[in-house]
């Protein structure tokens, strides 16, 4: 047996462990509100984090399973490993130096579109050079494309720089921001590439990673196309220990000041009088007050759960749900195998796998039909192989490795057991689970026929998993869908209605954990006003300078 890390995280709540009363309170550990939260200590405020899941971290949370580890959705991560980067400033700061970064290989991605491999490779030239080779007549489209998407991500704290402000004044913000940013903004990924470029083939490669924000690019905001695409251009990279180890290395900074993360800790509602928030109730009946209440448990739920039924009336919330659309549901296989990543032949690299390049009409294909038909392709197979990016794998589980593999669902396939309870779903989940199991797993002999004997446990994650841990009604993944009147929409704002609550998390900015993350510092600046930003962004440009200093 190898070394152990415990990637639970958090501390168990019971009555009596919490204190009274709190300088602010957040609902949900995803990377958003662990982000808010640390934040804030840095700032001397005492926080209290409540997660009704087993374990803190969201989507950037690990599990364990017969022997074997897999993360949920830290499957790899950009500009993480660039130690200038704002992303990585943002994170050693909050995990003071903590959390520690492996980059992947050079080819971080692999397009596969039917029977055709295009290779991603990290750094701009090389990323250049390498789709240059594929096409060689687009080489002018691919430098612009580049150039482009480069120019977008520098001019992303400008859109979204509402956010940071008052409600009120965001609202003012943003009525002349499509004067302030460049037409592509306001376009859709097809729209923009199709604007570049009449090669079909080239768009479908240069969109390639649809499934990480979970639309296809006729719908997807190119910029949200642009944000990916960017975050990965200087490669990837995996979090050293494994996923909990962001959750692990965060909480001691929440921790300094007097503040706690708890886990099984679900919150009914948010109390609220005379319009301010003053504190939650429990699922259990307990009452935990604080100043500030910040809800990272996604729009939907804020709104439809957590806020009581006066709050909802009186700002009118219902109209609010119409003008925007959960993202899509998904499918997750989990997989063990005897045998290390060098014993398996197995690589870094993630595994983009299409029937065509049709990523629309793949798309449309598959939902139309049922994933068990044996007549239906999925539209899109996501590999990634976690064993093999943390350096620290083998140390803790020789001998062995692991694969995952993500598409995309839909909730109504499983409709038929709504309402029923996890692992006592009975045997017609199980067995239509199966068949998908069997699928997903063909099509992985198929590209790595050595793994078919060395597989040693497997199990699927449906909508309705992440509808139990998640508390997502419809199993959706990203939260609301990313299209261009998304970023319209004036109620997603750190600032809700009710004074004293606020939102953090992916739909406050973008999917992804660094959109997220970059959510909650949002949060932190809207809720502390000038004086507080100032101080968080002494705290991130001190550690850049700290970062170019010569070693003593």
């Amino acid at each position: 047996m190898g070394k152990k890390t415990n990637i639970r995280t958090g501390k168990r709540y019971r009555n009596g462990r919490a204190a009274e009363k709190y300088d602010a309170i957040v609902i949900g550990s995803g990377i958003g509100g662990l982000a808010n939260a640390a934040f804030l200590s840095h700032l001397g405020q005492k926080v209290c984090v409540l997660e009704q899941h087993y374990t803190a971290g969201g989507f950037t949370h690990a599990y364990e399973r017969e022997g074997y580890e897999w993360d949920v959705g830290v499957h790899y991560i950009g500009e993480v490993h660039k130690p200038h980067s704002t992303l990585r400033r943002v994170f050693d700061v909050i995990s003071e130096d903590r959390l520690k970064w492996a980059a992947m290989d050079p080819v971080y991605d692999k397009i596969n579109l039917g029977d055709k491999e295009y290779n991603f490779v990290a750094g701009k030239q090389n990323f250049i050079q390498q789709l240059t080779e594929y096409f060689p007549a687009e080489q002018e489209v691919i430098e612009d494309y580049v150039a482009l998407i480069s120019r977008v991500s520098t001019l992303t704290p400008k859109f979204f720089a509402a956010q940071a402000m008052p409600k009120w004044m965001g609202r003012a913000y943003n009525a002349v921001r499509p004067a302030l940013m460049p037409k592509e903004f306001f376009q859709s990924a097809r729209e923009v590439l199709e604007g570049m470029t009449s090669n079909q083939e080239l768009i479908s490669v240069l969109t390639g990673q649809w499934g990480d924000y979970g639309q296809v690019p006729a719908k997807a905001s190119f910029v949200m196309h642009a944000l990916i695409a960017k975050h990965y251009l200087a490669g990837g990279a995996y979090p050293v220990g494994g996923a909990s180890a962001i959750s692990r290395t965060i909480i001691p900074t929440i921790q300094k000041s007097g503040g706690e993360v708890f886990t099984y800790a679900e919150v009914k509602e948010v109390l609220v009088e005379n319009n301010k928030a003053y504190g939650v109730k429990m699922a259990n009946g307990d009452e935990i007050l604080a100043d500030k209440i910040v809800s990272n448990t996604g729009f939907m739920n804020t709104v439809s759960k957590l806020l009581p039924e006066e709050s909802r009336a009186l700002h009118k919330v219902d109209q609010w749900i119409p003008k925007v659309e959960r993202s899509s549901a998904h499918l997750c296989l989990y997989a063990g195998f005897k045998g290390t990543a060098a014993e398996l032949g197995l690589e870094m690299s993630n595994l983009w796998l299409y029937p065509s390049g049709d990523h629309e009409g793949n798309l449309e294909a598959y939902e139309a039909k049922d994933p068990c038909d044996p007549d239906t392709e999925f539209p899109l197979l996501y590999v990634s192989f976690p064993s093999t990016k943390d350096p620290e794998w083998e140390e803790r589980y020789p001998g062995k490795s692991t694969v995952e593999i993500v598409t995309v669902s839909d909730m109504k396939w499983f409709d038929n057991w709504e309402g029923s309870t996890w692992q006592k779903r009975g045997g017609s989940y199980e067995g239509y689970k199966k068949q998908i199991c069997d699928k997903l797993l063909a099509r992985l002999f198929e590209r790595l026929p050595q793994l078919e004997a060395a597989l040693d446990y497997c199990e699927l994650s449906t909508p309705l998993s992440t509808q139990f841990y998640q508390h997502n009604d419809r199993g959706e993944i990203y939260g609301l869908n990313h299209y261009v009147d998304r970023f319209k929409q004036p109620f997603l704002h750190p600032q809700t209605p009710v004074n004293n609550f606020y939102m953090t998390g992916s739909d406050v900015m973008t999917a992804g954990v660094g959109g997220a993350l970059m959510a909650g510092l949002m949060t932190t600046f809207c809720m502390t006003g000038p004086r507080g930003a100032k101080k968080v962004n002494r705290l991130l440009k001190d550690h850049g300078k700290n970062l170019s200093k010569p070693a003593a």
